[in-house]
Parts: structure tokens; C-alpha cells; sequence
């Protein structure tokens, strides 16, 4: 499934928490000291800004450049470090860009921005008024409304009084025009022209209108009613038209790309190309459109640059002026009406070759020139309740009984022109795939460093094929097939298996899930044999850079430690590791220079907060943080930590998890408890991190503990990725199985945690929220209660590109992953169940929790089944619901069904 993101909560996920705040509701019990709130935790301006992306060192290793802005502020600028001074530089800002944008842009940009700030702080007001009025304090939860009614009036009677201007002056505009027709007409017919019309005399006020009958209020009274709807109805017309979309605000840097040579490097910004060199004092303007331009590298002299707008390969010179067209849009030799695309362009290093993958319609034109009709992708209707009749809109839905429409893929090796040459002949290309009812796909193209070879990957699902090819560079010549595996090669190989050639050319780098980890494996390009690189039971599938000599390799690994990420140095003729971060980090986004030096990576854990750091390989320099992504306000607060601990399931496999102990806490307790469990597999996503504040699983766990004397549980059962293939592959055909045997293994371990395991419940969201029904149905009395969040309950509904890559093999001529859909198991729940979805949720539809809610339903579980939605949420919510109002939910649910920590 896709991965859990609270888009529209901003960064809440990254969120610890504030200060000590104020009580909550009366029916709940008062904040225990030092404590904070829910509107508090989860605030409605996130705490937590952006983390860095996108870093960069150039060539020389001087300078790390990376994209950035601190917290509170729109868009990701771009900010260089020089490692030998030390001294940071923002080369961007919203005041910098604003020499190259338009007065109009600068506008929306300001008073989007004002626009944002003052929603975050309404929101905030409004959620810290409701729970004072719910305490009992006099309170006016109208005063918003008021205000905002208030300021619409204004403006509809500033329009009025503008129209009514208007109208006027085009009204005495056309009498004006009459009476010169009149004076013209009259001129020429000899007579006297007529005299211009009076103005019309004001209507006198009706007699007795200062004496009101009772008929008279009430028609008033009637009045000024029907006037308070209309506006209402229009104030939520204006608030439609006002959603902040992505664009109302600055967005900074897109993507920038260092020279091969000099420190300078160009980067792009809204549909502009600009130059930073080392020194310079602002950047300069390259070419200025607006048309989506992506960059694509410095040519190999660094006097130009090469870049793609929608269909063309261009390049400029930095000297000259004027654009040439590197490569024109492509035309498949063999049929001229079927015209492909491009969607990437490679250039080698050496700048003397490209790679161009393109793509054409799955349908070529017909024999009369005409588009053809392409295949319509599965659409389904999500309702929309938010207008006085309910509307649908429409969603892509591709589930695993449809039919493929993949398009068809060619790939094609071009000289790279040297200079204004007239164009040659496009060659046909190297590599195609045909499309239509296949799984097929490809990884990027890598070049070597001198530019006489390029490598690939495919992977073709129903085949269970995996392929490594490797082409001379050549327009004419077939790529070769250096590796092939058939079958059991892991899922989700295909994501991160990602060839690269050493400096020197002799050895292609890459990674490989051949004994049930994910590791860098080489393979010799002279004798095509391969060889491991790293081996141990942890994952290393992100190979961050090697060294110029050729002798090292840096990756990011779990090595010791499956919740934190080390960046480790590996001899590639040895093996031998070095670990360059800190021990108990996650690292993230990593760097390398060439000259091995200098590394830069997010880093953080769970008592320091994630931020870009510069680590000097060698050790003997200390690191540099370089952001401060964070809300002040969170300096000063004393927070719970959360203890990590594993235990042993039934099969002998070690299952990480970690749990939040309140004060005062004895094994011999007998205290509630709520056990959170989240993903399927997917890349490396699990629970268990230690840079991780998952909104519900630590930050409500956390509450929970600290408030109401809950031992609160996150846990990572087999079905997650980063721990292993046997993990990973878990839940193939027979998904949810291992999840909750390992759940029911853990609950065993319990009394030890001093958790009375009557009194245990489960909640997880997405994947959790299918594994907490699959367990709440498959081992009844295992949990008291359970809240299952945006949970696919019927596997053949769900998105094929992940169900048939994780839960089963699909059949494209009937839905059989019907056979792992819960609405045959709700009959067997024995125990309280919160059933919680955002109806406008385009990733797990709405209508799986309808139809398991149905099912209870018939089934009689009508007193243990409840619903929680928001009508206009989304797969995180995020609508009317808010994050501390669905929590506040969790809470009162939780405090019913466990009851209180002294209660037994």
C-alpha cells in the first residue's frame, strides 16, 4: 500500500509535543501535570518545518548545496555550504527571486502567505475555545462566523457600491450617447434639438413607515433570517473560491545540478533556469518561460548547459546566445505515426552521449491520421456531501482483474551533437517494450564515467523475470544481458535496484536480494561475475556514492540496529565497514563527495530532532548541523521517552517494538493498554524508527501514557519491510496470518509490562487498519477493543500495484484476491470496534468500510460497531476531522472500552 502520508496535517507526524497547557473536557479526567493537551500536541500550525532534500557536494567536495527553508516559511530555497570556511549561504529567497518574478506573482504570494498564517491561528483558537466551552467556561464559539460574516458584508457592499458606480456611469454614458443620437438626428432634420431629460425625482417615503404593525416585524423578522443563510451560504461559496492550493504559495528551488569542473551549479524556479557561481552574490537569469523545464547537466566543458521542456532536448551556451536543439521530439522509424515521447534524458559524463527513454500512446494513430482512442483507465465515484446535493467525482482505480494498459517503452543511445551540425537521422532504438496487458519496469539509465557503457534493469512480474543490461555506447548496438534472475528475487527489488558504474568503468554496483537481504552486489564487466559486497542480516539498499578511486562505496544501512539507518564506508576489495554517523541515528537523504571526505545526511533520533548534518569521514572534525527545522516552543518541554524492547515469536523471530511506561509504573500493575500496528511492506517503511513521531502510534501513545497511566505499544510484526525478505514476504497469500500471530504473541508477554491482558486493545490505520480487523475477526477474544483507520477490506478492490506485489498473484480474467476480503470474517467479532475513513479518500475507498459496516450489521454487532468519518477527508483525514479531534475520539473510545489505569 502506499505509504501513510499526513499531507494535509502539514508535518504534525514529526510533532513531540508543547508545553503544559490547560485541562481537557470535563468527562475527561484533568491533564495530569506537565502534560499537554491534544489541540496542544497536535497544534494547528505544525511545529515541525521541511527537513532538507535534494544535497549535493560539488565536484571539488567545497561546497554542499541543498534545499531548504527554515521554519514558518513557504517553498524549499537553496542554500550552499562551503566545508572550508564553514560559512552557509542562502542563495534564494522569496526578497531574492523577487527581481525575476512578476508584481502580480509577489502578491498572491504575500497574501497567500497571510491568508495561511491566519487559518493556522483560527484553527488553533477555535480548538482551544471548544474545549473551555466543554469544560464549562463562557465561551462565544460563534465569534468566527460573526467576523467572518462581518468582513463579507463589507465586501458585498463594497461590490454593490462599485456595480451600482458602474451601472450608473454606463447608464448616464448611454443617456449621454441618446441624447447626442437625438441632437444629430435633429440637426440634420432642421430642427431644434431636444432638451435632455430630467433626472428621475427620489421616491417619497411611504406614509405612517415610522409605525410598524405586527405584521410588518415579523416580515422583519423574516427578512433579516433569509438575509443570515444567504450569507452563510455565500461566505462558504468564498472560502471555496480561497482554498490555498500549492501554487498560492512561494515555492522556492525545484532542482538544481553542480558542473562538472567549476563550483557553480543551475538550478530551477518556476519555469526558469538561473546560475550560481561560487562568490556570486545573487544568481543569474539563463531562460525565462513558462513552460515546465527540467535540468539535466552541465556539458562536459561546463561552457553550457542542457535541459528538456515538454518534448525537446535543448542546450545553451553560458557565452553565446540562443538555444539549440540537442534533440528533436522522436518519431519511431519504422511507423512515422507513432510518435514517441521523451520522459528522460541521460547525458554521460564526458557529455558526448545521451540516453533517451520515451514512450508512445498504447494505440498508434489510424490509416486516416486521427488519434486513436487509448484505453480509459478503471474509473470510480468518490460522493461529495459538501453542496446541498451529494456529486461524485471521479478516480483513476486500476484493480488486479483489469487489464493492463502500459504503454509501450523504447529506449534510444544518441551522440550528443558538438555544435551548431545540421540534425542527423534519428536512429532506431535500442532496447523497446511493447506495453499493453504487461507489468513491465525499468529502472534509470546510468552511464560510466568516460561514457563507453550504460546499464539498466527491467523486471517483468507475470515473467518473475529480473534482467541487468549493460550497452556499449553506440546508437546502433543492442544492450547486452549481464544477470538474470527468474523468481524469487523479492518484491520490491525493482524499487531500489539501481546499477551504477564505478569511476573507472570495470565494475557495475547495484542491489540485489539474493540471501534474503538487500545489499550491494558487483558485477565484473570484463568476466560478468558477481559478487556480494556487504553480508550480514541487515538491509543496505541505498548505495549514497563510491569514492573517485574507485576503492569505496557509502551506503546506508540498518546494520546493528533495524530502527536507525548508519552511513557506512565500505572497502569494496574487502568488505571492511566504517560507520560515519553517529550510532542510534536514522539517517536520511544522504551525500557523498567524490573525494570521500565529506558526507551529509538528515539525522536525528528521538531525543534530537532530525536535521541536516555534515560528518567528516575521517572523524576528526565534529559534525555540523546545518538546519533548525523546529518551533522554538519546543525547547523547554519534558517529554516521555519511549523504551525500546523485542521480544520472540512462535517461529523464533525477533519483533521489534517499543513502548511508552506512565510515572509511577510496576510490573506488578494491572493497567490498561492500546497496541499500534501499521504497514504492509513497501520500500523500507515500518513503525520502529527512532527518528519516527507518528502521529497516533508516539505522539497519542505518549499522551495516553502521561494522561491516563496507559502503557501505550508500537510494534512491528512480520508484513513490514527493512527487516528482511521473510518479513517482506510475509503476507503473501496469506495476508494478515503472520501480523497476528505475532500480535498474539506479544499479548503473552504483557503481564510482564504490567498490562492487565484483559484490557489490551489494538489500533492501526491503513494496512493497520485492515490488520486490526483481520485480528479483531480471525482471534476474537484476543483484544478488548480495537479502532481500525482507512482499512482495504477487500483486497480485489485495492490498488494492483501493490496487492499484486505483496498479497497475491492476481488473475486479470476474475477477481480472485476476493479471497482474502474480511466482510466474510466481521461475523466472528466478539469485541467493541471503531471503524474510522475519510469519505473523500481516493487510496482505500470509503466504500470498504461501508461494506464491512454492512456486514456487521447483518451479523448482529450492531452494539459493537461503530462509525467515525470525515465526509471531506482524505486517506489521512484531514477534512473536517483535525488530527487532535480524532484523537480526542481515540481518547474517549479507549477510557470506555479499558477503562482507567486504577481500574481492575
Amino acid at each position: 500500500m502506499k505509504p501513510l502520508t499526513f499531507a494535509a496535517l502539514g508535518s504534525l507526524t514529526l510533532v513531540l509535543a508543547l508545553s503544559a497547557g490547560a485541562p481537557l473536557q470535563a468527562q475527561t479526567p484533568a491533564v495530569a501535570a506537565g502534560t499537554p493537551s491534544l489541540e496542544q500536541i497536535f497544534r494547528a500550525q505544525p511545529y515541525r518545518g521541511e527537513n532538507a532534500k535534494d544535497a549535493a557536494f560539488s565536484k571539488s567536495g567545497r561546497y554542499l548545496a541543498y534545499l531548504w527553508s527554515p521554519f514558518g516559511e513557504p517553498g524549499s530555497d537553496l542554500w550552499v555550504h562551503d566545508t572550508k570556511t564553514g560559512k552557509t549561504t542562502r542563495i534564494t529567497s522569496p526578497q531574492v527571486m523577487a527581481a525575476f518574478d512578476a508584481p502580480e506573482d509577489l502578491a498572491r504570494f504575500e497574501k497567500k502567505l497571510a491568508q495561511r498564517n491566519t487559518e493556522y491561528a483560527e484553527r488553533q483558537a477555535k480548538e482551544v475555545a471548544q474545549q473551555a466551552y466543554l469544560r464549562g467556561e463562557k465561551v462565544d464559539l460563534s465569534q468566527w462566523e460573526t467576523a467572518a460574516l462581518d468582513t463579507l458584508k463589507k465586501e458585498l457592499a463594497d461590490k454593490k457600491a462599485k456595480d451600482d458606480a458602474q451601472k450608473a456611469a454606463d447608464k448616464a454614458e448611454a443617456d449621454a450617447e441618446k441624447q447626442a443620437m437625438a441632437a444629430l438626428e435633429a440637426r440634420r432634420a432642421g430642427k431644434p434639438a431636444p432638451a435632455p431629460a430630467a433626472a428621475a425625482a427620489p421616491a417619497s417615503a411611504a406614509s405612517g413607515a415610522d409605525k410598524k404593525t405586527e405584521k410588518a416585524d415579523k416580515a422583519e423578522k423574516a427578512e433579516k433570517d433569509k438575509e443570515l443563510w444567504e450569507l452563510r451560504d455565500e461566505l462558504k461559496k468564498k472560502l471555496a473560491r480561497e482554498k490555498l492550493k500549492p501554487s498560492d504559495l512561494y515555492p522556492g528551488v525545484a532542482q538544481f545540478v553542480w558542473a562538472h569542473k567549476a563550483d557553480e551549479l543551475v538550478f530551477q524556479y518556476r519555469g526558469g533556469l538561473y546560475r550560481w557561481k561560487a562568490d556570486d552574490k545573487a544568481p543569474t537569469a539563463l531562460v525565462s518561460t513558462q513552460r515546465d523545464l527540467r535540468t539535466v547537466a552541465y556539458t562536459a566543458d561546463d561552457s553550457g548547459f542542457v535541459y528538456m521542456d515538454e518534448a525537446r532536448v535543448l542546450r545553451l551556451s553560458f557565452k553565446q546566445a540562443g538555444v539549440q536543439v540537442v534533440n528533436r521530439e522522436l518519431i519511431h522509424p519504422d511507423d512515422e505515426q507513432k510518435k514517441y515521447r521523451i520522459e528522460q534524458t541521460v547525458i554521460s559524463e564526458d557529455g558526448r552521449w545521451m540516453s533517451l527513454l520515451a514512450r508512445a500512446p498504447l494505440n498508434p494513430p489510424g490509416a486516416d491520421g486521427k488519434p486513436a482512442t487509448q484505453p480509459v483507465a478503471k474509473q470510480v465515484e468518490i460522493m461529495n456531501y459538501s453542496d446541498r446535493w451529494a456529486a461524485a467525482k471521479k478516480v483513476n482505480r486500476e484493480v488486479s482483474d483489469d487489464k493492463r494498459t502500459e504503454r509501450p517503452v523504447a529506449l534510444y543511445i544518441r551522440a550528443v551533437p558538438t555544435g551548431a551540425e545540421a540534425p542527423r537521422k534519428q536512429p532506431a532504438p535500442v532496447f523497446t517494450a511493447n506495453g499493453g496487458d504487461v507489468w513491465f519496469e525499468m529502472s534509470d539509465v546510468a552511464w560510466a564515467k568516460d561514457g563507453s557503457r550504460y546499464a539498466f534493469t527491467t523486471w517483468e512480474r507475470e515473467k518473475e523475470l529480473l534482467r541487468v543490461y549493460v550497452g556499449k555506447a553506440d546508437e546502433n548496438a543492442k544492450p547486452e544481458v549481464v544477470l538474470e534472475r527468474r523468481g524469487d528475487v523479492g518484491h520490491e527489488v525493482v524499487n531500489v535496484l539501481k546499477p551504477r558504474f564505478t569511476p573507472d568503468g570495470k565494475t557495475l554496483v547495484l542491489t540485489l536480494d539474493e540471501a534474503g537481504w538487500r545489499q550491494p552486489y558487483a558485477i565484473d564487466l570484463a568476466t560478468k561475475a558477481l559478487r556480494p559486497l556487504m553480508k550480514g542480516d541487515f538491509e543496505a539498499h541505498q548505495v549514497v556514492g563510491l569514492t573517485a578511486d574507485s576503492k569505496s562505496m557509502f551506503v546506508l544501512a540498518n546494520a546493528g540496529d533495524t530502527a536507525a539507518m548508519n552511513v557506512l564506508r565500505v572497502d569494496l576489495a574487502s568488505g571492511a565497514t566504517q560507520a560515519v554517523g553517529a550510532s542510534g541515528e536514522f539517517h536520511r537523504g544522504a551525500a557523498v563527495s567524490e573525494d570521500g571526505r565529506w558526507v551529509a545526511a538528515n539525522a536525528g533520533n528521538w531525543a534530537q530532532r532530525p536535521e541536516l548534518k555534515l560528518l567528516a569521514v575521517d572523524g576528526k572534525a565534529a559534525a555540523r548541523t546545518l538546519t533548525d527545522s523546529s518551533d522554538k516552543a519546543l525547547a523547554d518541554v519534558k517529554l516521555l521517552q519511549p523504551e525500546r524492547f523485542a521480544f520472540t515469536n512462535r517461529h523464533g523471530d525477533r519483533i521489534e517494538a517499543y513502548a511508552f511506561k506512565p510515572a509511577g509504573w510496576k510490573a506488578t500493575d494491572k493497567r490498561p493498554a492500546v497496541v499500534y500496528v501499521y504497514g504492509g511492506p513497501l520500500n523500507d517503511r515500518h513503525i520502529v524508527e527512532v527518528d519516527s513521531f507518528q502521529a497516533t502510534a508516539y505522539l497519542f501513545g505518549q499522551y495516553m501514557a502521561a494522561q491516563h497511566g496507559f502503557v501505550t505499544i508500537a510494534v512491528d510484526p512480520r508484513g513490514h519491510s527493512n527487516y528482511g525478505r521473510k518479513f517482506s514476504d510475509a503476507n503473501w497469500e496469506r495476508a494478515g496470518e503472520p501480523q497476528a500471530e505475532d500480535l498474539e504473541d506479544l499479548v503473552k508477554t504483557l503481564p510482564g509490562w504490567g498490562v492487565d491482558t484483559a484490557r489490551v486493545g489494538l489500533n492501526g490505520w491503513s494496512f493497520g487498519g485492515f490488520q486490526t480487523q483481520y485480528t479483531m475477526y480471525t482471534k476474537p477474544d484476543l483484544f478488548a477493543a480495537g479502532i481500525a483507520g482507512a482499512g482495504p477490506t477487500e483486497w480485489e478492490n485495492y490498488n494492483s500495484w501493490y496487492s499484486g506485489r505483496t498479497i497475491g498473484k492476481v488473475d486479470r480474467s476474475k477477481p480472485n484476491l476476493r479471497k482474502y476480503s474480511l466482510l466474510p470474517l466481521a461475523r466472528n467479532l466478539k469485541k467493541p470496534l471503531l471503524l474510522v475513513h475519510g469519505m473523500q479518500d481516493p487510496n482505500v475507498l470509503y466504500q470498504d468500510t461501508v461494506n464491512v459496516y454492512r456486514e456487521l450489521l447483518v451479523s448482529g454487532k450492531e452494539s459493537l460497531v461503530e462509525l467515525f468519518l470525515d465526509p471531506d477527508g482524505e486517506h489521512a483525514l484531514g477534512g473536517a476531522v483535525k488530527p487532535a479531534g480524532w484523537h480526542r475520539k481515540y481518547e474517549a473510545f479507549w477510557l470506555r472500552t479499558l477503562g482507567g489505569a486504577t481500574a481492575r
